[in-house]
């Protein structure tokens, strides 16, 4: 057995890590974003209210909240692009397309590989380029898993 001081990739997690970044890129990108507003009627209760030395400031923790929800938005979409740039071209094309559009839930991998590719491709050049592209993606976005070393009896 050889031994190696690279861990070992659980493949099958790490793809599903890549996979639910881009679920919530697409959730942050295509989704509008519902702006909290502040109540304007004043709640009625009959506890007693303890004094904590502070003074709730509501519209000020709705506009922080507003401002920084959108801010994070932007950069986790902007990270994600920034980082599918960087790939080779088809590597690229494949993200783009099966990964990164509004009809995600509507194009499947036959679809990609046999009719977005020009040529088209098989599916096995399609399964490793999708792999080395996740593999690139899980790098760059720290989302490597790797695998559980079981201990051997001893």
């Amino acid at each position: 057995m050889q031994q190696s001081f690279l861990p070992e990739i659980d493949r099958e997690a790490t793809q599903a890590a890549v996979e639910d970044a881009f679920e919530r890129y697409r959730i942050c990108k295509f989704l509008t974003f519902e702006e909290r507003e502040a109540a304007t009627t004043a709640t009625w209760s009959d506890t007693p209210r303890s004094e904590t030395g502070t003074t709730p400031d509501q519209t000020a923790g709705i506009a922080i909240h507003n401002v920084d929800s959108l801010v994070a938005r932007k950069d986790f979409c902007e990270k994600i692009e920034r980082v599918v740039c960087r790939l080779p071209r088809m590597e690229k094309f494949l993200i783009e397309t099966k990964y990164m559009s509004n009809d995600h839930d509507y194009i499947t991998n036959e679809r990609v590989y046999s009719l977005e590719f020009a040529p088209p491709i098989s599916s096995g050049t399609y399964s490793k380029l999708r792999w080395k592209a996740f593999y690139k993606l899980a790098l760059h976005l720290n989302l490597i898993v790797e695998k559980e070393i079981e201990d051997e009896g001893v």
